[in-house]
């Protein structure tokens, strides 16, 4: 009798895991665990031969530690920074993600983001739900023409070229700050490169956030760099979290430094009441109640989307499991 293996989903996932069983059920026993913290997988995880991980948990060295047959941790979804991938390389375990899954829905959120705040659709919505007097577009003046304003992308892969090309459709500037992208994308896309990160800031009319998170990254959108961006600017975070200090937001928006932001993401999800961020957003005396959109990281989802990470993450178990070639490994 074939051997047969034991796959572990962690998190996220709870239905009956047919895509995952369409690729995987002649293989491998399929377990979905629902975790909310690294500390439900003890007792759970030491045996799999492969673990399908999303995003809300960590994996870190002392569950690595304790795996004893696993062939791959594969983060389904694009960022990898809630697993320790160097030390899973010291154990012999490869880390791969699934980077392609909701690159149009990304960049769609970011657009439509871009454009409920600079349009004013939301400002205007908010105000009157909430029973402001009068019925006029006065009350989102100004609102500019976005022809010809910089769109700012700060991090020019797969899906900061997605929302690039969406926003130039719109007649928009695009400029983007990449110090690691090759020369030449720029042209390509017809768009422009910055040099610095300060080059961007102090031009843009909106910036959208398409990094992924690192020692460098962390906290890169902060009060001082806010302060360097044009007065009436807008930020759109549909990245990671914590690349944005969003405890910033709320006095930017309070002094008119930032006339929006939209934010899909967050450092700590779900987040806690006492956030700075959520307080002023649910605080109607607060101009970011009417001026801010936060959403539970939702940008990555369309059902189309979903249907893809699930594929793909368990066709790159599929691989590990007969000892072939990886695609998409990040340590």
């Amino acid at each position: 009798m074939a051997q047969r293996f034991r796959v572990v989903i962690t998190d996220f996932i709870t239905d009956d895991l047919r895509p995952e069983r369409q690729v995987l059920g002649e293989l491998a026993d399929l377990i979905a665990l629902d975790a909310s913290s690294e500390q439900a997988l003890v007792g759970q995880v030491e045996d799999a031969s492969a673990l399908m991980l999303y995003h809300n948990i960590e994996i870190t060295r002392g569950t690595i530690e304790r795996l004893r047959n696993c062939k791959l941790i594969v983060r389904c979804g694009v960022g990898y920074d809630n697993v320790d991938r160097e030390f899973a390389r010291t154990r012999g375990i490869a880390v791969a993600n699934v980077p392609d899954y909701g690159t149009e829905e990304v960049a769609d959120s970011a657009i439509g983001l871009t454009l409920a705040l600079t349009r004013g659709i939301h400002l205007l919505n908010s105000l009157y739900r909430g029973g402001q007097e009068g019925w006029t577009y006065r009350s989102a003046a100004p609102v500019h023409r976005l022809r010809g304003r910089v769109f700012g992308v700060l991090g020019l892969g797969r899906i900061g070229t997605a929302a690039a090309v969406r926003a130039r459709a719109l007649g928009m500037d695009v400029v983007f700050y990449d110090p690691y992208k090759p020369d030449g994308y720029d042209k390509a896309v017809g768009i422009r490169r910055a040099e610095t990160l300060d080059e961007v800031l102090r031009h843009v009319f909106v910036l959208s956030v398409h990094t992924p998170l690192t020692n460098e990254t962390r906290g890169m959108i902060n009060a001082e760099t806010i302060g360097r961006m044009p007065r009436g600017s807008f930020l759109v975070n549909t990245a990671r979290g914590a690349v944005v200090d969003t405890g910033a937001i709320p006095a930017a928006i309070a002094s008119g430094q930032l006339a929006g932001a939209g934010i899909d993401v967050l450092a700590i999800e779900p987040p806690p009441a006492d956030d700075p961020l959520i307080r002023a957003w649910r605080d109607p005396g607060h101009p970011a109640y009417h001026r801010v959109i936060v959403n539970p990281h939702s940008a990555f989802y369309a059902e189309e989307g979903l249907l893809d990470m699930r594929l793909k993450g368990a066709q790159a178990v599929h691989n590990a499991l007969l000892g072939r070639p990886l695609r998409n490994v990040v340590n």
